[in-house]
């Protein structure tokens, strides 16, 4: 008889251990995330998935850096093809669109509402800048995390050196004041910016915006506008800064090397992400500023960074862990700290109301650039096979930096030829279904 209670008694506690072993079960989700600019990001991010899984049982995050922006895309649609789909995806904010068009990302709603949140309240306390990127065809399939704009950044005692007072607004101006600011024999440099890929493209939309032009059709993806005269104006504006005005380097520069020649001041003006802010600040050993990215027609800007999606093919519980650490991501308090360390602008607009981050802006008042800049950012280009589209200029882009005697004609109808056949199979898709 004591026999039988002991061992009944051995058999409760082992089921007890069971059922609590069940009960603080964390269901494990992945996280790909990539570093796209400059500094501490990748490091940072580890902490914050860190500090995430400790402060709750019901959710593992496992972080996975992924490298730049595009192989992000592609190491996460390999690992949904083969039976893995990660459950939260740290993207390019400009891949949502295309992603959503091939079915491989759900819409945000299917996360939000199982926990009672309503999608487009919850995305209003964003910047109305940031919101289009996150839709396709009316649906909302991401939420924005880190976002940036293109800005100038200067070097102030180059500036006061050569008697320059204020930052150039107009392209003219930048042309003046880079020829004033450049010294023979590569000693220095006007001005510098990236032309490697997915910068480059960037950089291009934002020229051919200020430009005032549209780089493609907001409202189809099938469209873009290479062969126009806005973006000619934009291609032959940056390779005149090379070939014609000499203030800048020819060839291909990667952002590595525009940014390592500022520090060292070999080049007195730059144009990087915003992202890279904390970045300059760290390693700038000298007066410096930013401002607005110079207009020829207007004051225009694309949004850039990214926003967290979710794959296809996880199972429910995946999908309820996904939004848990989604919000907790996009929390005013996580992503207002995500900002002050990396200088990407929050793109949740409340973040701003914090103390820390007032007090942060009073003694970092360039950190406010972006934010002001915002009320002159468009959508970042988004298409069907976005990134072969967005490379179609880039290459023409880099031929006219390294070839001067190649045309700025036959460089864009290259380009557009190039882009429009990538598009194709969309395009008769889509003119398909309206003939039918």
């Amino acid at each position: 008889m004591r026999t039988r209670k002991i061992l009944a008694g051995v058999a409760a506690l082992a089921l007890s251990a069971v059922i609590a072993g069940t009960a603080v079960a964390a269901e494990r989700i992945e996280f790909m995330f990539p570093a796209p600019v400059q500094g501490k990001l990748s490091r940072e991010m580890q902490k914050l998935v860190k500090e995430f899984n400790g402060s709750q049982s019901d959710v593992e995050v496992v972080g996975v850096f992924t490298g730049s922006y595009d192989n992000t895309k592609v190491k996460s649609q390999a690992s949904a093809e083969a039976g893995k789909p990660p459950a939260v995806v740290l993207m390019s904010a400009n891949f949502a669109a295309e992603l959503a068009m091939n079915d491989l990302i759900v819409p945000m709603a299917e996360l939000m509402k199982p926990a009672g949140v309503d999608p487009e309240k919850f995305i209003g306390e964003f910047w109305p800048a940031v919101r289009p990127n996150s839709y396709f065809n009316g649906t909302l399939y991401a939420v924005p995390f880190q976002n940036s704009t293109p800005i100038l950044y200067y070097n102030k005692e180059h500036f006061a050196e050569a008697g320059i007072t204020k930052a150039p607004e107009t392209w003219s101006e930048w042309i003046e004041t880079a020829k004033k600011l450049t010294k023979a024999d590569g000693e220095r440099w006007g001005v510098m910016m990236p032309s490697n890929y997915d910068y480059n493209g960037w950089l291009v939309q934002a020229l051919v915006m200020a430009n005032g032009g549209q780089f493609y059709n907001t409202d189809y993806p099938g469209e873009i506008y290479y062969d126009h005269a806005s973006t000619k104006g934009a291609l032959k504006f940056w390779r005149d800064l090379a070939h014609e005005h000499k203030v800048m380097p020819t060839g291909v520069t990667n952002s590595k090397q525009v940014s390592t020649s500022f520090f060292a001041g070999k080049s007195s003006m730059i144009v990087l992400s915003t992202g890279a802010l904390s970045f300059v600040r760290e390693n700038a050993k000298f007066d410096y500023d930013v401002a607005f990215i110079p207009r020829n027609v207007r004051n225009a800007v694309p949004i850039g960074g990214a926003s967290l999606v979710s794959f296809k093919g996880t199972t429910p519980e995946q999908k309820k862990a996904a939004w848990q650490f989604i919000s907790w991501l996009t929390s005013k308090e996580t992503i207002g700290h995500w900002s002050r360390f990396t200088g990407y602008f929050s793109p949740r607009q409340t973040a701003y109301d914090m103390p820390e981050m007032k007090e942060f802006i009073q003694k970092n008042p360039d950190a406010l650039r972006a934010v002001d800049q915002l009320k002159y950012a468009q959508p970042w280009i988004a298409t069907y096979n976005t990134v072969g589209v967005r490379k179609a200029v880039e290459d023409q882009m880099q031929a006219l930096l390294s070839d001067p005697n190649l045309s700025i004609d036959e460089a864009t109808a290259k380009a557009q030829k190039d882009a429009d056949e990538l598009m194709k199979p969309y395009i008769e898709k889509t003119a398909g279904a309206l003939i039918n």
